[in-house]
């Protein structure tokens, strides 16, 4: 069978290092690009570009990957940028916007992670805390300060969904994330809380529309977590059911 096309849009950097110090570099983490060609798909880093260019990306790729990264400009969600927020990247935001949008009109699977999970959520209507320790209400470590393959808190989760076959009804998860999803959009039911009830992942209502979004970050544990690469796993074999009549 052919390897699916699996679009990843690409973040960019500027200090990569003094020798090439303000030189722009599209790249995605590699943890991203392992855990699909391990899933047996094919991994293509899409740069940022203007969103009117996001159906001919779309209509060249299988499935998309929404990676981490940024923060997600307030604006979007009819907020002011507050004290604690940290670098956006509106241009970005537009683009994968416009990436996500076409991925479901044209019912292409997506996995969202992190930033990709809240972006998701705004693109929908939702609505992100731009500080979760702006808000006392939330007591977990969700910035943890232990090694990032290291799994850092408890997560439960609703056996019913895609992510409970993989995980059943509680796992532990890493954690690098200070926004998170407040208002969850319309189109998205919640599938896993974290034990002070932040959002942790949801999925598509719709059992037709292939989604699932995650808060913590599989390709920082996947090398050393099976379950973690299955993740990848389930979502390449999304991406290859939906394709199926045309392999």
């Amino acid at each position: 069978m052919t390897q699916p096309i699996i679009g990843i849009p690409g973040n960019q950097m500027t200090h990569l290092s003094p020798e090439y110090q303000g030189l722009p570099i599209t790249y995605t983490p590699q943890g991203f690009i392992a855990g699909i060609q391990a899933a047996w798909g094919l991994p293509v880093i899409l740069p940022i570009n203007d969103p009117s260019m996001a159906e001919e990306y779309i209509d060249r790729i299988d499935g998309l990957l929404l990676a981490g990264g940024q923060d997600v400009s307030p604006l979007l969600y009819g907020e002011e940028p507050g004290l604690k927020l940290g670098a956006i990247n509106p241009e970005r935001d537009l683009f994968e916007i416009a990436l996500i949008k076409e991925a479901v009109k044209k019912e292409k699977p997506i996995l969202a992670v992190c930033r990709g999970m809240q972006l998701l959520n705004v693109a929908y209507g939702g609505t992100l805390y731009q500080d979760v320790m702006d808000n006392p209400d939330f007591t977990v470590q969700h910035v943890q300060r232990i090694f990032s393959g290291t799994a850092a808190h408890t997560i439960d989760i609703d056996p019913s969904s895609r992510l409970g076959a993989i995980y059943g009804e509680t796992y532990v998860v890493n954690s690098y994330h200070h926004q998170a999803v407040k208002q969850l959009a319309d189109p998205f039911k919640a599938v896993a809380w974290s034990k002070d009830n932040l959002i942790e992942a949801y999925e598509a209502k719709d059992p037709d529309t292939s989604i699932v979004a995650v808060q913590w970050h599989p390709e920082l544990m996947a090398p050393n977590e099976e379950k973690m690469q299955i993740l990848f796993k389930e979502f390449v074999s999304r991406v290859k059911k939906s394709i199926a009549p045309a392999l």
